[in-house]
Formats: structure tokens, C-alpha cells, sequence
């Protein structure tokens, strides 16, 4: 389910304003205030809409209009403030950062840190300095003005003070992220044994991120070590072989090709931001961590993680188009490219645009990318052209030269089932469960799937319940137990496991039918009657809305189709 980025009046988030707080600011308080005072307090509302559905351009253009009418009202100043952050206008937001007494305490401190961004961004490191340090930048933004802190000093031309490694208690975000900025501001130092020391500290484990590998590898390019960065590539391949970032550098290294440069003040202020952008967006905070990635991407419009993440997080708040946006920044030949176009396609998608999505994805399988060719099967699957996607996965999985990964088996195994090749879809399901034992999605399909044909009953039914106890907010899990139980006959269990399914996802057109059928089976059949009729209001698919409708011009309900029938 969507969820939308409601921006309400609480301390945690950016604003020290609601729309509600307009009856306390001097906007709309005198009823014989003149007109220009009721267009400011009309745009206002039209703008705090607009923030509240996710439409930050537009939001910031009615808050401006209705920050110039009203005289300064700081209530609209810091809306204003707010939404030019949620657009991308950091310039704006310095400008209108929020200060005084009437400012809210979260304001501020966001202000300040929008200031900090924009002053390295200008190339002004005192100001940035001073931004930094005058009032202190506090919680919850203490991370990203530990992270931002050496690179400022670095810019200002404090080297001693730029090298100091960051640290903040109980944050171990800021002491990884702290240590990959040391060992590159080591590197701008010269210092580059202890830049070294720094990136084999963070390679040492036996599962490193891609971000200290590509790192340290660059690092090595830079010495003019490349067989030992290609050393260290072949070690990330060998952990994970699709890797395109790491296929792309050892490519370059084994090639001699031009090292990659290090990182620029402004690229190593940015990349400081995201460690505690993903913090946040984790934490559920997701305004702030679009406040971040806005300020990041300031400060290197060419990131395209940040671009990517950027998407993700429009799009869960329904801004469908400034996610596109976001997602068509990365480039052909970049190694976010293909996830970014199989977003992007996925988009069009949801929104009904079938042809359009499938056309962005058959372009980018054209390129022969593996990752392109899976997003294109994936579409293909879900517009029901089996026999497509089967013959891509098909590929894909020879490719592999038995390295293929269980989420390959695991969709043609889908694949298969839903076109009626059960003894081929079992062979996969059962192979991808083999590699990946304790998934929930697989165990909940595999299991359903054996009780849905009669098929070993009692080892199925605990797949299930494995699944639900693994991932027990997946209301689409949930209801595979509840239909589980339905098909096995045991009606009123079904009804109490549904009834939960629907809570977790009250617009699932599906799990609502099914416990409109549970419904009747127990007797409660106007309860089914609601249920039915609320399923033809969630855009149900053509099988279920004929199903529906069906039962509803009847008034017999449903058969009582067991397991096996």
C-alpha cells in the first residue's frame, strides 16, 4: 500500500506549523482584514493541501504567494520554508530558513542545516562553519552535522580539523560513515597510508559494503595499484557475481582505463548525507529523510542512489510525476540505470499504463542487461504473458551456469503455475525454497499452492503459518492463511484470520472478496453482501469484479469450492 507523506504538527518532523495553526497567525483572524490578506490565506490553504498530498512544487509556489501577501507571518514564512526544502529549492529554503522567537525549535534547526548545504554549495565554507557551530544543529540532526562537519573544514582549508573522524554516542551510522569520509579527506591530505589503513578497516569484514569496496578499490586505481584492485573486485563478485557496479570497475581496472577521481568536497558533503537520509527513511521519518536527500543531491545533482532513493520516496507519497522525474536522471551506461528504468516502468504500471511500462522495459532489455531482462519478465508476468516471461527467465537462469539466484526460480516458478505447468512451477518453487528456507513470500506461494490442489495438507498449512509468524504485517500473507483455512472447510477460522488480512490492507479488492465469501459460509451474509460491494469500490481486476458481481446478482454466495476441488 501507498503511504502518504502526511507532514503533521509534531516535534520529530520539519514543521513548526500546521494548516489548523492559520487561526492563530494574523491570516483570517480579522474578518474585515483586507482582500490581499484572504488570497494569502486561500493560497495558504491551497499550498498546505498541496504539501500534505506530496505535491511539494506546487505547494511551494502557493506558500511563497501566500508568505509575500501576509505581511511575514512566521506560520507561513516556515511553510513556506518547508515546502521550497520538500521541492529541491535549497537556495529558497536558506533564504526563508526559520529564525526568531516565533520559529519553531524543529524549524530552526533544519533551517540551519539547510543554510550549512547551501553555503558549501556557493562555495562559502566560512559561512557554512559558522551556520554549523553558532547554535549548535540538534536532534534529530545531530548525525548529518557530525558527517558534514570535516568537509567543511576541509573546504574552509583546515586540514587537522577535517581529518578528526566523527563520532556521536550510540550512532553506529556516523562512526562507518565517519571512517569512509576520514580515509577519502586522508586521501585529499596526502596522507595516504593512513587513508589506506582507514579503507582496509572497512573491508576487513567478510561481507563489505559496495560502498567501502568501491571506495578502497578507486583508491587503489588512484595509486596506481590495479591488480590488486582488481583483487579486491573479483572478491565482491565472487559474493555477489550480478553486481554491475563492481563488474563496471573491474572492467576499468582490468582495462587501465582512467581511475575514477576522488571524491570532491561538495561530492564527499553530499555522499555524508545519505547514510543518515536512509536512517530516516528506515526510522519511518520519512519527511526528514526526503529533506535530505534534497539537500544531498544539491550538492551533487549526479548521485544517482540519491536520485533513485529520491523516487521511492515520491512515490510512496503519491507524487507520481516528480518521481518519474526523479527516476529518469540516471543515464544509459551507469550502473543505476537499469534499476532506475525498471522503476520507472513499474511506475507506468501501477498507473494503468500496461503498454507504456512494457515499452520502457522491452527498451531496456534491448541492451541485453540482465536486470533490464528481469523487470521486463517480471511486467510480463504480471500482464499474464507467461510464456514470455518463462522464456526470458529461461535464459537468464542458463546464464547463470547453475549460479542462478532463488528469486530467479522463484518467478518462473510463479510463472509456470499461473499458465498450468504445475509439475515444472513445483520443481522451481521447491528449488528456490531449497536456497532460501526461511522466506516468507516462497513458503506462503509453495504452501498455498499444496492446499489449494489437496496436496500435502498438514506440511503446507505450517509453510504457511510460518510464513504469517515471519512476516505477520503482510496482510496479503495473512490472507493466503485465512483462504488457506477457508479452502480446508474450517469457515470460522477463516473469518477470524481474514478479518485481520483486511485490517492490514483495507483497499486489497481480493482479501476483501474473501472474506465477504468466509462471511457467507458462516451464516453472515449481509456482512458478505457489504464486503462484496465494497470490493467493486477498490478497482478489482476483470476475473474478481465479474465474480462479484456474479454473487451479488445471484444471492446464493459463493460455492463452498474445498481444497483439492
Amino acid at each position: 500500500m501507498r503511504r502518504r507523506l502526511l507532514l503533521a504538527c509534531a516535534p520529530l518532523l520539519l514543521l513548526g506549523a500546521c494548516a489548523t495553526t492559520a487561526s492563530t497567525s494574523k491570516l483570517g483572524s480579522d474578518p474585515a482584514a483586507p482582500a490581499a490578506a484572504d488570497s494569502a490565506y486561500g493560497m495558504f490553504l491551497a499550498g498546505s493541501a498541496a504539501l500534505t498530498q506530496g505535491r511539494n512544487s506546487e505547494a511551494a509556489k502557493f506558500l511563497d504567494i501566500a508568505r509575500a501577501q501576509s505581511g511575514g507571518d512566521p506560520a507561513v514564512a516556515e511553510r513556506a520554508f518547508t515546502a521550497a526544502l520538500m521541492a529541491g529549492d535549497i537556495d529558497k529554503a536558506a533564504l526563508l530558513a526559520p529564525d526568531g522567537p516565533n520559529a519553531s525549535e524543529p524549524g530552526k534547526r533544519l533551517g540551519r542545516l539547510a543554510k550549512v548545504v547551501a553555503a558549501i554549495a556557493d562555495n562559502k565554507p566560512k559561512l557554512a562553519k559558522e551556520a554549523l557551530g553558532s547554535d549548535g544543529i540538534g536532534f534529530p540532526h545531530r548525525a548529518s552535522a557530525a558527517l558534514l562537519g570535516p568537509w567543511i573544514s576541509a573546504a574552509a582549508g583546515d586540514m587537522e580539523g577535517a581529518i578528526v573522524r566523527p563520532q556521536l554516542r550510540g550512532d553506529s551510522g556516523v562512526d562507518y560513515f565517519g571512517q569512509l569520509g576520514q580515509a577519502n579527506l586522508f586521501e585529499r591530505a596526502k596522507r595516504y597510508d593512513e587513508a589506506e589503513t582507514d579503507f582496509k578497516a572497512l573491508t576487513s569484514s567478510g561481507a563489505p559494503s559496495d560502498i567501502a569496496v568501491g571506495g578502497y578499490g578507486g583508491f587503489l586505481e588512484r595509486r596506481g595499484r590495479r591488480d590488486d584492485a582488481v583483487a579486491l573486485y573479483d572478491a565482491a563478485l565472487r559474493r555477489n557475481p550480478a553486481n554491475l557496479t563492481m563488474k563496471a570497475a573491474r572492467a576499468r581496472a582490468a582495462a587501465k582505463k582512467p581511475a575514477p577521481p576522488a571524491p570532491t568536497i561538495k561530492e564527499g558533503a553530499a555522499f555524508a548525507l545519505l547514510a543518515p537520509a536512509a536512517s530516516m527513511i528506515t526510522a519511518k521519518q520519512d519527511q526528514i529523510g526526503l529533506a535530505y536527500l534534497r539537500l544531498s543531491l544539491r550538492l551533487d545533482p549526479t548521485r544517482n542512489d540519491a536520485w533513485l532513493m529520491l523516487g521511492d520516496l515520491l512515490q510512496s507519497g503519491g507524487d507520481t510525476e516528480g518521481a518519474r522525474a526523479a527516476y529518469e536522471k540516471p543515464k544509459p551506461g551507469t550502473a543505476e540505470f537499469p534499476a532506475a528504468q525498471a522503476k520507472l516502468a513499474w511506475s507506468h504500471q501501477s498507473a494503468g499504463d500496461k503498454a507504456g511500462a512494457l515499452k520502457l522495459a522491452r527498451a531496456a532489455a534491448a541492451t541485453g542487461d540482465p536486470e533490464g531482462r528481469l523487470t521486463l519478465a517480471d511486467l510480463l508476468r504480471a500482464n499474464e504473458s507467461f510464456d514470455e516471461a518463462i522464456g526470458l527467465l529461461n535464459g537468464l537462469i542458463s546464464e547463470a551456469k547453475g549460479n542462478a539466484s532463488w528469486p530467479l526460480y522463484y518467478a518462473r516458478g510463479q510463472a509456470y503455475e499461473r499458465s498450468g505447468h504445475w509439475k515444472e512451477a513445483e520443481a522451481d518453487l521447491t528449488k528456490a525454497l531449497v536456497m532460501r528456507p526461511d522466506e516468507a513470500e516462497l513458503l506462503n506461494y509453495l504452501g498455498y499452492a499444496w492446499i489449494d490442489r489437496g496436496e500435502r495438507l498438514q506440511e503446507a498449512m505450517g509453510m504457511v503459518e510460518k510464513a504469517v509468524a515471519a512476516n505477520p504485517r503482510s496482510g496479503a500473507i495473512v490472507d493466503s492463511l485465512g483462504w488457506a483455512h477457508y479452502r480446508l472447510g474450517n469457515f470460522k477460522k477463516a473469518v477470524e484470520i481474514l478479518e485481520q488480512a483486511v485490517e492490514l490492507e483495507a483497499g486489497d479488492p481480493e482479501i476483501n472478496n474473501h472474506l465477504g465469501d468466509a462471511y457467507w459460509m458462516v451464516g453472515r451474509k449481509d456482512e458478505a453482501g457489504f464486503q462484496w460491494r465494497r470490493v467493486l469500490t477498490l478497482k478489482p481486476d476483470d476475473k474478481i469484479k465479474a465474480d462479484v458481481e456474479k454473487k451479488l446478482a445471484s444471492g446464493v454466495g459463493p460455492a463452498p469450492k474445498l481444497a483439492g476441488q
